[in-house]
């Protein structure tokens, strides 16, 4: 992921350009300090270089590098990514430098280039579910945003935006060919996303990406040239400064051989190149997602947390509903898993699922969906996910007996008589151990009207009739079969039921 940096590179590509001269008349220090050519001499060397590799194999020279004044922390081993901590709200540097050697993309000379400066996540989990993770911080923190551009302390930064519903990113143009530093204020804390349970939870790590696009004919900035990140982790006001003391003290008190295991902190934070924002934009406001497991920014659309009574998706697609029942398939579409989160009582959350097909619920773990939706409905739509109904109490089959009921008795249930009929059962599912309970679910296998069925019997020994009571119930033998018959009720309305 990392590329490196070599001196002569340095040198030779004029990286630091004038930039003691320009900043001199700023009147200002800026981050970690003026711009000189020791702040380029303390980049990191990373000891996967190796010079002895041919030069075609190299990596290919980057046209761009973005150097962020803060200091990565020494307790990170040689071969990780370097890891740097930021204080909440601080203003932080990120110098803008023009690397191009003589000749690199001639087009862009005399013209200017975009940059989206992004905070995102680090961790894989959460990149899942990152637009949901950003609503909820939203939701806690009401008008505030994630990143910002400190405006007065940047230099050469012009057409700056932001979108109120691109909490994590901010836009500007910048001209390569002069002095541009972008100061960038991060809002949110890493424990903001750590889930509570004991207190002193590890906070998560974020990344700063940039990406730079060049201009198209048709005038957008749509054509990317580079991209560079670095993992930090953001702290309360001054929480940095103490992170930064308490590893560099941990450093001093190992040995000389084990210090060797680790790099050295640096004054400055090099973006090392990384692969595109996955959704390149045609312009900035109309970003649109892309499914797990890459990266997934915010929609350009605002949104809020729903309320309890929201019913319906940002889109309703004419995509048919599943025919499958209740449980929700890998292969449902964006516009079925919306149909089957309204069918089962989960319209509060359509939009912030607006983008999730079945295949990407499913992945969604027990964990995930309490942080997303909360204990209780979290724990309900895990359970509806996996299909997990409730067991039925009691379970009887019910067969109505034809006409012909002197001959059908003589045979056995389920059998065929000489003309090829057979006995067809309903199951009957009692969640309630009740009289009520079976005359209700009689009434619907069987399309008989409620209010006609008078009384339930059982037919008992010498055929007497025995009321069927709750106790009753509570005795049946769970997947009794049962034939039963209508009589008409003595005063010639409704009919009873007689269960045999």
């Amino acid at each position: 992921m990392a590329w490196v940096l070599k001196m002569d590179e340095v040198i030779e590509s004029g990286l630091v350009h004038d930039f003691d001269a320009s900043l001199s008349g700023i009147g200002q220090e800026l981050g970690a300090g003026a711009y000189s050519m020791s702040d380029v001499l303390a980049l990191p060397i990373f000891k996967q270089e190796d010079s002895s590799l041919p030069q075609e194999n190299e990596t290919k020279h980057p046209p761009f590098q973005y150097v962020m004044c803060a200091a990565t922390s020494p307790a990170v081993k040689l071969y990780d990514e370097t890891l740097t901590y930021l204080n909440q709200g601080q203003s932080y540097e990120i110098r803008m430098l023009d690397n191009r050697k003589a000749g690199d993309i001639p087009e862009i000379n005399g013209k200017l280039v975009k940059s989206i400066i992004r905070v995102v996540f680090h961790d894989r989990r959460l990149q899942y579910t990152e637009h949901q993770q950003l609503e909820g911080w939203k939701w806690n923190r009401p008008g505030d945003r994630l990143l910002d551009l400190d405006i007065p302390m940047s230099v050469g930064v012009i057409d700056i935006k932001t979108n109120p519903s691109q909490l994590n990113a901010v836009e500007f143009l910048w001209d390569p060919t002069k002095c541009t530093s972008a100061f960038i204020q991060v809002h949110c804390i890493s424990t903001e996303f750590t889930p509570r349970k004991h207190g002193g939870e590890k906070g998560v790590p974020f990344r700063i990406q940039v990406d730079t696009f060049k201009q198209t004919e048709n005038g957008e900035y749509t054509d990317h040239l580079h991209s560079a990140s670095c993992q930090i982790k953001v702290f309360k006001p001054k929480g940095a400064d103490r992170k930064q003391k308490t590893d560099r003290e941990k450093m001093e008190k190992r040995t000389a051989h084990e210090k060797e295991k680790y790099q050295p902190s640096y004054d400055t934070t090099v973006l090392t190149e990384c692969s595109p924002w996955p959704d390149t934009p045609t312009t900035f406001v109309n970003n649109s997602p892309t499914p797990a497991p890459t990266f997934t920014s915010a929609q350009h659309n605002t949104y809020s947390v729903p309320d309890s009574n929201s019913s319906s998706p940002n889109h309703q697609g004419d995509g048919t509903s599943q025919g499958s029942g209740d449980q929700l398939h890998p292969s449902a579409t964006i516009q079925e898993t919306q149909q089957w989160l309204l069918k089962n009582r989960f319209s509060a959350y359509t939009r912030l699922f607006s983008n999730f097909s079945g295949a990407d619920l499913l992945k969604l773990t027990r964990e995930d969906l309490v942080q997303i939706c909360g204990p209780a409905d979290g724990i309900r739509l895990y359970n509806a996910l996996k299909s997990r109904s409730v067991r039925p109490r009691l379970t009887i089959y019910v067969c109505q007996e034809p006409l012909r009921s002197v001959q059908l008795e003589r045979q056995d249930a389920g059998s065929a008589d000489s003309n090829g009929a057979i006995y067809v059962y309903h199951a009957i599912y009692l969640e309630e151990m009740a009289a009520s309970e079976v005359t209700r679910k009689l009434a619907l296998a069987f399309n008989i009207p409620l209010h006609q069925i008078n009384q339930v019997y059982r037919q008992g020994p010498t055929g007497i009739h025995i009321l069927v009571s709750d106790q009753m119930v509570q005795n049946f033998q769970d997947e009794s079969c049962f034939l039963f018959t209508t009589i008409k009720a003595e005063n010639g309305e409704g009919f009873h039921i007689i269960l045999k």
